[in-house]
Order: C-alpha cells, then structure tokens, then sequence
C-alpha cells in the first residue's frame, strides 16, 4: 500500500464549532491537491459488467459499476478517489459547472468524467450526494427517483441557517432530504468522518486493521447496496437504524469524526496544525466499537 501526496495552501482558522474538527481549517479547493494509490486484490479489480444479486428484502440490486457524486469538494473528492482505486467509473458534478471538475477529472483518469447534477444522478448506479444540508433542495429530484441517494450530510447551523424542524428534534436532516427525494431510496453514510481519514484509512476485507461506518436508512434493499460499497471502497459498515436514528451519527455524537482521529497534540502552531492534519493517520474504528459509540449516544448528544 503507498500513501499520500499532499500538497496544500496556507490554512486559516475557520468559524466552525468543535464538533467540526474535520473544518477547522479553510481550505482552498483548488489549492489543495491529495492522491493516493490503495493496491490490494480488492481494489485493482475492475467491474466489467453490471450483474443482478438477491437483496435481504427478496428483491434484487445491480452491483455498483458507476458512481454518480453531486458535490465534488472534499467529501465527493475522497470517495471518488475511493472509487476510482476500486475500479469504479466516476461522474462527477458541482453547482459551477462540469468544466471547473477539469483538474480532478484529469487527476482520476479515464474512470472519470464530469457532468451536470442531473447527468451524475442518471449516470449513477447508485449517487453520492454530498453537498451543504442547506442546498439540499436543489437535489434534481426526477433524475434521482428510483435511485439509492447516499447522504453524506450533516446540519451545521452555522452554515446551513437554523432549521427549525431540525432544531426541536422532529426530523433528522435525512428525513430532510428523503423528503425532498420522495421517489429515492436515502441512506445515510459517510458523514461522521473527515475527508482525510476517509481518504487514507480504506482497506482490504479481512485486514486486521480495517475500520467501519455506520450507515442508516429505511430500505433495507437500500442499505445492502451501501454496505456492498463501502466494501468495495475499502470499509466495513454497521447499520444504526432507520433514517431517524441516523441522529445517532450526526455532530455532536460520540462515533462522530473524534474516534477516527488520533489525540491531537497541544500548542501546536498553525502550520503545525495543517501539517498534522494532513500527516496524522487515522485511528482504525472496527464495527464492535461503532456499535458501543452508537449505543453510548444520549438526547443530549
């Protein structure tokens, strides 16, 4: 397995609250560069053709050949590079426009190309959508129905303004957007960790240290073609529950982004801050220990 070169801008404070170690940092897009090769029998294998396999719920689900990402930042850009290791094709798309995806595109081969949000949804097997809670109703809806959606966000009042449906506990930002996606199938994955430790922390089934993520949904036709992704890209997963105990991930949380990340070291300057950001590897989380972060969460968290 070879890591990691990064190369990065100068980084400033950023006003998130401390339940956003992952953003304490700005970052410049497109100053900020990470790749990373992930070789294993696992993830140099490459998926010729798309096959039907029995779902837990009777139906069937076609396996993963393409991955359609709306939202391309740091998040999309890990698990398109997850994706593309794992033989995966990738679509990607922005609200900027396909032709602002060049450099990344470029970087991730001829498994990738960019498009528009409607064109990534159509093009998707199944779709990463991964974009600030508060742009979620710009979701495209008619080319997303009868998709899996696979919802990496998360509420940061700060950014996404207050919701109040959020704020008094009545939905999850799940229910959120699987109410806006009514005709999708959404499963929650991928928010409970930076893009770093997701970038680099993959690894091949059976690894001793492989770690997990805790998935939520409704479907469970749904959440079986999750986990058989998060596998293929290098992760056990553990489902906590239904869309509404997706909450059980979300800031706050004690599976929340802390446990992937070793103890950060105190004084550090700011410099010294981004470059242990950026060097540090991640700590491995196995699927027992989500389970007793998941089961420690309380309403207060």
């Amino acid at each position: 397995m070879s890591l990691v070169l990064v190369r990065a801008a100068a980084l400033t404070p950023r006003p998130y609250p401390v339940t956003r170690p992952d953003l304490q940092f700005r970052y410049s897009v497109t100053s900020v560069t990470l790749s990373f090769t992930y070789e294993s029998q696992l993830h140099r294998a490459r998926l010729h053709e798309t096959r039907l396999h029995q779902r837990s719920d009777g139906g069937t689900y076609t396996v993963t050949k393409t991955l359609g990402l709306i939202g391309s930042g740091m998040i999309g850009g890990a698990v398109a590079r997850l994706a593309v290791a794992a033989g995966l094709d990738v679509v990607l798309s922005n609200s900027r426009g396909p032709e602002t995806l060049a450099d990344l595109v470029a970087e991730l081969g001829d498994h990738a190309r960019a498009a528009t949000p409607e064109g990534a949804a159509q093009a998707g097997d199944l779709v990463v959508a991964t974009v600030p809670l508060k742009a979620h109703d710009r979701l495209p809806v008619a080319a997303l129905a009868g998709k899996t959606v696979i919802d990496t966000m998360n509420y940061y009042p700060d950014r996404d303004g207050r919701l109040a449906e959020l704020d008094s506990g009545e939905l999850t930002s799940s229910a959120l957007v699987q109410r806006h996606l009514a005709d999708s199938r959404v499963v929650k994955a991928f928010n409970n960790i930076d893009f770093r430790r997701l970038a680099t922390s993959a690894r091949p089934s059976g690894a001793p240290d492989r770690g997990a993520l805790p998935i939520a949904g409704d479907d469970p036709g749904a959440k079986d073609e999750v986990v058989r992704l998060l596998d293929t890209l290098g992760y056990d997963a553990v489902d906590i529950g239904t869309l509404a105990d997706s909450r059980r991930s979300q800031p706050g949380t004690p599976v929340y982004v802390q446990p992937y990340m070793a103890p950060r070291p105190e004084g550090l300057s700011q410099e010294e801050a981004q470059r242990w950001f950026f060097e540090t590897p991640g700590v491995p989380v196995s699927a027992d220990r989500v389970r007793e972060l998941v089961d420690a969460t309380t309403s207060e968290n």
